[in-house]
């Protein structure tokens, strides 16, 4: 009966879930940090964006004082709030800035290998399927399937703050994260700032796949292979009969190299159709140039259809009508942690609370273009 009583109250938004309580649900067990380990960083880097998510339902339900659950989040490994970046159409928390309260006492000197921690780390939250943030959110989420999402005021905004941040204590000291629609900014934002010469160390957790999820869909690992072939001889010819008749080309192709030594660290479970596709992008890649094919997928990696048929092309042009640009997940280089535990349900494929989990089952690839 309790238990009823409790699901209701949350339903009614009159306390919080389990799932925003860190000491439920968080890596309680983390009580020191190496910045040298992999888990470890993810671990931080995730809290952060569920910060950032649980900041947004605090304002939701009005829970200030005892009753906020935000700051745990982010006090627990040793980190400030700086700053809570508001979405101007709707009043929603869609990010934030924390600062590391001892970066300037950390020993930097310990070995020359020794990885430091971040300044500044910039987190953005996903979708909220909730009535004060669920219409912006959705909207958003329509224009990273249509890759046009570095026009919404949301992503102009994030990008002033991470310029801003950047230029204040310099790029090695800032770190990207987000997860979901959030990881789509961070990974838009990573780009844009790796072509302006200041990468970031960005975590991007179940990001967007803008394409047919063929890995979810499709068993037969030939069949894939077949569709994704068929796919890339196409791109590839499209590619070349349409950027034969620009002079731009150069420009396209090196806007997409200076992508190639940008590594942001990728999270993607294959039973989440959302970001699964990233497995099989970078597996395909791989084996047109096992196969001796690799002149034909170094053209169709850097392009897509869609961009190239509305005219946008596959560096980073834009088409005022179609609203297209370069889709998020053309990315030359990325490090994926692949979650290959079971996860039985959508809920649990595409949340962020599977990264921090101690018992984390996953395989680790390093793509380098």
């Amino acid at each position: 009966m309790e238990e009823e009583e409790d699901e209701v109250m949350v339903k009614e938004g009159l306390m919080a879930s389990q799932r925003e309580i860190f000491s439920i649900s968080g890596p309680i067990h983390l009580t020191s940090i190496d910045w040298n380990n992999s888990y470890h960083r993810t671990s931080v880097a995730s809290c952060l964006v569920q910060a950032v998510y649980t900041l947004e339902r605090d304002r939701q339900q009005n829970r200030i004082g005892l009753k906020s659950q935000a700051n745990h989040w982010w006090e627990f490994f040793n980190f400030t709030l700086a700053e809570t970046l508001i979405d101007d159409s709707d009043g929603s928390i869609y990010g934030a800035v924390f600062e590391y309260k001892h970066f300037f006492s950390y020993n930097y000197h310990n070995t020359h290998h020794s990885k430091p921690p971040p300044r500044h780390v910039i987190a953005f939250r996903g979708t909220i399927m909730k009535r004060h943030s669920r219409s912006r959110d959705l909207k958003l989420d329509l224009r990273c399937v249509r890759d046009c999402l570095q026009d919404s005021t949301r992503f102009v905004h994030a990008i002033q703050v991470i310029q801003s941040a950047v230029a204040k204590t310099g790029n090695a000291a800032v770190w990207l994260a987000g997860h979901s629609l959030g990881a789509a900014v961070a990974l838009l934002a990573g780009k844009i700032m790796t072509r302006s010469g200041f990468p970031l160390e960005s975590y991007l957790f179940n990001p967007p796949f803008s394409s047919i999820p063929i890995e979810k869909l499709v068993k037969s690992e030939k069949l894939k292979h077949g569709v994704r072939f068929a796919g890339s001889l196409v791109k590839a010819g499209v590619a070349i009969a349409v950027k034969g008749r620009h002079h731009n080309k150069g420009q396209e192709d090196d806007s997409f190299m200076k992508l190639a030594s940008w590594i942001p660290y990728l999270y993607v479970n294959p039973s989440d159709p959302i970001c699964s596709e990233y497995i099989g992008y970078f597996k395909h890649r791989n084996k047109m140039f096992e196969i001796g094919a690799g002149k034909i997928e170094r053209i169709a990696t850097r392009n897509s259809l869609r961009s190239l048929l509305s005219g946008g092309g596959g560096g980073g042009g834009s088409s005022s009508d179609s609203c297209s640009s370069e889709p998020l997940h053309l990315l030359p280089s990325a490090y994926m942690t692949i979650n290959i535990s079971q996860s039985p349900t959508f809920k649990r494929a595409h949340g962020i609370h599977q990264w921090w989990d101690p018992m984390f089952n996953g395989e680790y690839v390093l793509h380098q273009f």
